[in-house]
């Protein structure tokens, strides 16, 4: 018995120092210090041949080893399919017990994250049917270990996520919701979303494979599972007026979103407006349908209480609602919306975010003129021509502003609430303010009076400017006709010279 011990005890040894060094290895590899130092003393290989060890715990550790190493850099995580690390997790996947799983599919989500490439590489090794058959596995987090790994590599590409639907994914996921595991329910959301984001025909496809199980567990008391179903129906809803339809449809009560767009979660609440947002775009109906459930007033609330990109979200969608006919506008000027579209374009930091500022007030203003003498009157459109000057031309914001500022001037009579713009906008904003003084002004004699000694004074001396474009001449001589040529001559620059000449002439030196 003494000589078998000693045989035995250098394999015991060995068991003991490959089970210390492949633990040793993951825990060092907790810290992002260590990683290179790891990967430059040549780790990998000597991980790669652990996971062919005899000894289960043994594999687990070089399992997770890996991943988290994966997980450090793209560069390391290329080394791993470089190492043919792949193919043997994936046999694994079928073979090995539920830590072993786990880990394996780490690896996978690590290596996957990086790059379509590298998920590409996955793919093409066999990763999916294994995945897709882990979703089934007995063990909970085994399953989610598998949601999390079809998620990174569907969040790439709309090739990458057909892939993994054409595998057989949906189904199967859409059951791992129904499990009673809250971290689960996140994973497979965040998959679906994935999916769900690249196109119509996934998203069509997850909505019909179980819409009304997703809006189910829109208000489950989980923050996280929350944002990502907000984020989830958002994605489905914003491919086609028939996807937004399905997801309002499948909510039993349409309110629970205003209850979620006043959730105290930042991300929940920029999520919904998010959903929102894709619902109202795509159809009147919809629009309406949120309008009657007193959305509109809970969306102005919204957006003058929150600040950054889910107030963005919220512009959006009041701009969507607007857009669609002048009751709904009228609805949101009622609502004081563009008072809060006012504090956007003067507060908030974020050319994205001024922009749908400036995108919501010309859907407002745009449909008649009580419109737009109600949205000229919060005295916007100079913050929004001062956006127009600050900018280049062909920015976002830029464009925005101008296309905003064109369909307000458009319809607004209030002549004395554009006059202050004539001397700040640029030359085919100023043709389109112009118009509208050809337009109204004969029928406006009291305006026209106070006009002379200010902007008609203004537009003579624009006129003899250099660089005073031909359009813009040629609407100061519309204006011009307005008026006798007595007034246009005491108003011109040029005519105090001409009267001087003229006594010259008349008197001459002798």
């Amino acid at each position: 018995m003494s000589f078998n011990r000693s045989v035995l005890l250098p394999f015991q040894i060995y068991e003991q120092a490959r089970a210390t060094f492949a633990k040793s290895i993951a825990d060092l590899a907790q810290r992002s210090e260590n990683i290179m130092v790891l990967n430059s003393a040549g780790v990998m290989p000597l991980l790669r041949s652990l996971l062919l060890d005899p000894v289960q715990s043994i594999q687990t550790s070089a399992a997770l080893a890996i991943g988290r190493l994966a997980n450090f850099s793209e560069s390391i995580a290329e080394s791993v399919v470089q190492n043919d690390i792949i193919s043997q997790l994936i046999y694994s996947l079928s073979n090995q017990n539920r830590f072993y799983k786990k880990s394996s599919c780490y690896v996978l989500r690590a290596v996957a994250k990086h790059s379509a490439q590298l998920a590409e590489d996955i793919v093409r090794s066999g990763a999916l049917p294994p995945l897709i058959h882990n979703l089934s596995d007995l063990d909970y987090q085994v399953k989610e270990a598998a949601a999390w790994s079809l998620g990174y590599i569907a969040k790439h590409n709309k090739e990458l996520a057909s892939q993994v639907v054409e595998a057989g994914a949906i189904e199967n996921l859409i059951l791992c919701l129904q499990e009673p595991e809250v971290s689960l329910k996140r994973a497979v959301v965040q998959t679906l979303s994935y999916i769900s984001d690249h196109s119509d025909e996934l998203a069509e496809k997850i909505a019909h494979s179980g819409i009304d199980i997703i809006s189910h567990y829109l208000n489950y008391n989980d923050n996280q599972l929350r944002r990502n179903i907000c984020l989830l129906l958002g994605n489905i809803a914003k491919h086609s007026l028939d996807l937004s339809l399905l997801v309002w449809n499948s909510l039993k009560d349409p309110k629970i979103l205003l209850g979620s767009l006043m959730d105290p979660d930042q991300i929940i609440k920029r999520n919904t407006a998010f959903c929102i947002c894709e619902i109202v775009n795509k159809d009147q109906q919809n629009a309406q349908k949120f309008v009657d459930i007193h959305g509109l007033g809970v969306l102005v609330d919204f957006i003058a209480n929150v600040r950054g990109e889910p107030r963005r979200y919220g512009i959006n969608a009041l701009g969507f609602i607007a857009a669609h006919d002048e009751k709904l506008a009228e609805a949101a000027i009622d609502a004081q919306a563009v008072t809060y579209l006012k504090d956007a374009l003067e507060s908030e930091t974020s050319p994205e975010i001024k922009g749908a500022a400036c995108y919501a007030l010309g859907q407002i203003g745009k449909h008649a003129p009580k419109h737009a003498g109600k949205v000229a009157e919060q005295q916007v459109l100079g913050l929004m021509l001062y956006n127009v000057n600050i900018t280049r031309e062909g920015d976002d914001l830029n464009k925005k502003a101008r296309t905003a500022l064109q369909k307000i001037i458009l319809n607004c009579r209030d002549l004395k609430t554009l006059e202050p713009l004539i001397k700040i906008a640029p030359p085919d904003i100023l043709c389109d303010i112009l118009e509208q003084f050809r337009k109204y002004l004969k029928d406006d004699k009291d305006f026209k009076r106070d006009f002379v000694s200010g902007g008609l004074k203004y537009l003579q001396e624009l006129k003899c400017d250099k660089n005073c474009t031909k359009e813009v001449s040629d609407a100061i001589d519309r204006i011009n006709e307005n008026f006798s040529q007595e007034v246009i001559n005491m108003y011109s620059p040029s005519y105090g010279e001409k009267l001087i000449s003229d006594w010259e002439k008349q008197n001459p030196v002798d």
